[in-house]
């Protein structure tokens, strides 16, 4: 036994998890805010509401996800090609990309206008 416990109950998150890697090949370590909402608009937009972050320059990313100030969450276009789950993984990879910061779901993440096969796939994803 360790000093930091039985090994094999010692449980470690993917070094991938954890750090960014910017174009320049610098390394930093990646910001953590969870998932409040998942929800299809009336537009037919997918919206992903952050629990604390602002997006407000994630267009430049320049992968088609946008911000909307007013409902404080991240927007796809309406799907032309794409699936919504496809859409999710967008939106996590611009964050990802742009801000260095790990969107993640949770148990109490709201679900609106999500059928379940969807909600199943974007669970697997975030």
């Amino acid at each position: 036994m360790s000093a930091f416990g039985d090994p094999a109950r010692v449980r470690f998150r993917p070094i991938a998890d954890l750090v960014q890697v910017s174009s320049n090949g610098h390394l930093w370590r990646m910001r953590e805010d969870r998932i409040v909402s998942v929800e299809i608009d009336g537009e037919g937009r997918l919206c992903v509401t952050p629990q604390n972050e602002d997006f407000a320059s994630i267009y430049r990313a320049a992968m088609e996800v946008g911000w909307d100030p007013v409902r404080r969450c991240l927007v796809s276009p309406v799907p032309r090609e794409w699936t919504y789950p496809m859409w999710f993984r967008q939106i996590l990879a611009a964050a990802a990309d742009e801000y260095g910061v790990r969107l993640t779901l949770m148990p109490k993440t709201i679900w609106r206008n999500i059928s379940t096969s969807e909600r199943l796939e974007m669970s697997a994803i975030g």
